[in-house]
């Protein structure tokens, strides 16, 4: 009773402290704003795990020292400070999301609502109660933990089928992602649901158009849809050619595009939100290639958004992290031609390494794949560093792609978070880093300094004209 007492107390506090910054945000929002208010459109774009680091190996291994990622371009920037509750300086991606679509800081793995389970609105409820029509993308799964926060209310980011079912409840107007599985009942293709019910079907029957591939994508018509392209994460940028779904798989472009091709059709204006998942995935693995790829791949979404706000003259983008993954640094000795040879992730590498009858993988299967020239071409590999690989002989094939990528990061000269470091992480290696927040439209003046994250939902929310209490 005294812990559920003290809780409670803790959310007063927190609330009021929330109350009065928003407040404060309010006045500041009214007097800044350059056009009148409410904002039309809301584009919202997340790249998970995104931090400084990553845009700047991104930038220099693509346009170079002097050149610009297009999000950088955007005009107004912010530093965004991302802990959670209870003093954790460290969020996880549910925690991070919360704050970013509700205003609230909650503790770690939950979905909007505050540790007593209370809900809070999000920003995507708050665009619905305005008419607007909504949408959520993410290379991920669609109901992963920063889609999940905008649309649903759960105690755990792990609540997958309760998830999924308040998407369709709430009639998100487009949906697209990976996570076929828990769209679908146990028995039923990939389906993994163990309630025996087929959203898909039931997403049909409530007027949603349905997709699987890019091809199709690219041809829906219609004022609702859900587009699900991998029964579980979608394939990482460089790996999509290895796998045969280049072509299969739509980009986060592609995505971006359509949804707002779809939403723009409400004369109310829409709320979307984009989420370049696999960047943090990458970076837990310290796979720099990856995280490269990944990044420009959300940045050619953020040039999608862009590209229409500037047309339509009423359209607020904000591109942001929930959190910064592994600590990037930019060191002076990083190799980028150890990085110019990786043309798969370190994960596609685990998949393809042998086992011996005691379940270990192989010295010699170690060495091959290593060796390949298109996995990285390295062909003095030690022998410690082989011990690290096969000491995660019975890990999950992504756990094994951490300790590759960490390999080779290392042969790079990248700085990063120790993999000694990141085994003691429960986040995995997330750290408490600021992030970058880059805006561009109406009111983005707002957006300057050092902010937090809750700050960056209740912005967004006064520029809509709405309010997230």
């Amino acid at each position: 009773m005294k812990k559920l007492f003290a809780i409670r107390k803790l959310v007063v506090l927190v609330s009021v402290v929330l109350i009065l910054s928003f407040t404060v945000l309010t006045m500041a929002v009214a007097e800044s704003a350059s056009s009148p208010l409410p904002v039309k459109n809301v584009i919202f774009l997340i790249g998970d795990g995104m931090g400084i680091g990553q845009i700047l190996v991104a930038r220099n291994a693509s346009v170079g020292l002097d050149g610009r990622l297009v999000l950088e371009t955007l005009p107004e920037v912010a530093l965004i400070n991302t802990h959670s509750l209870s003093d954790n300086l460290i969020t996880d991606s549910a925690a991070a999301g919360t704050a970013l679509a509700t205003g609230y800081k909650t503790e770690n793995g939950m979905v909007s609502v505050l540790p007593d389970e209370t809900p809070v609105k999000t920003l995507l409820e708050a665009a619905q109660e305005r008419g607007m029509a909504t949408g959520l993308i993410s290379t991920n799964t669609i109901y992963d933990a920063t889609p999940a926060t905008f649309g649903a209310h759960t105690k755990s980011r792990s609540m997958y089928e309760e998830i999924t079912a308040q998407f369709l409840e709430k009639k998100i107007d487009v949906l697209l992602g990976g996570g076929k599985d828990r769209f679908l009942p146990s028995g039923v293709d990939v389906g993994k649901r163990k309630d025996g019910r087929n959203l898909i079907e039931e997403a049909k029957g409530l007027g949603y158009i349905y997709v699987d591939n890019a091809t199709a994508l690219k041809l829906a018509k219609g004022n609702m849809l859900l587009g699900l392209f991998h029964k579980s994460y979608m394939n990482y940028v460089l790996d999509k050619d290895d796998y045969g779904v280049e072509n299969v798989e739509p980009t986060i472009a592609e995505m971006t595009e359509k949804a707002i091709e779809i939403l723009s059709q409400n004369q109310n204006g829409f709320f979307l939100m984009s989420e370049g998942a696999r960047i943090d995935h990458a970076a837990h693995a310290v796979d720099v290639a990856g995280v490269i790829a990944e990044t420009l791949a959300f940045d050619e979404a953020v040039k999608i958004a862009l590209d229409f706000a500037k047309k339509d003259g009423n359209t607020l983008i904000i591109v942001t992290a929930d959190h910064e993954t592994m600590g990037f640094d930019i060191t002076e000795p990083l190799d980028y031609e150890v990085l110019s040879k990786m043309k798969v992730t370190p994960e596609y590498m685990a998949l393809q390494l042998e086992k011996d009858d005691k379940g270990v993988f192989t010295t010699e299967s170690i060495r091959e794949v290593f060796a390949e020239v298109k996995h990285a071409g390295i062909t003095d590999l030690r022998e410690d560093e082989i011990a690290v690989i096969q000491a995660v002989s019975d890990k999950y094939s992504y756990l094994v792609g951490w300790e590759i990528g960490s390999v080779i990061s290392a042969r790079a000269n990248m700085g990063s978070m120790t993999t000694e470091v990141r085994a003691l992480s429960p986040t995995g290696g997330h750290t408490a880093n600021m992030v970058p927040l880059f805006a561009y439209g109406p009111g983005a003046e707002v957006f300057g300094g050092v902010l937090d994250n809750t700050d960056v939902a209740r912005i967004i929310a006064t520029l809509m004209g709405t309010t997230l209490d």
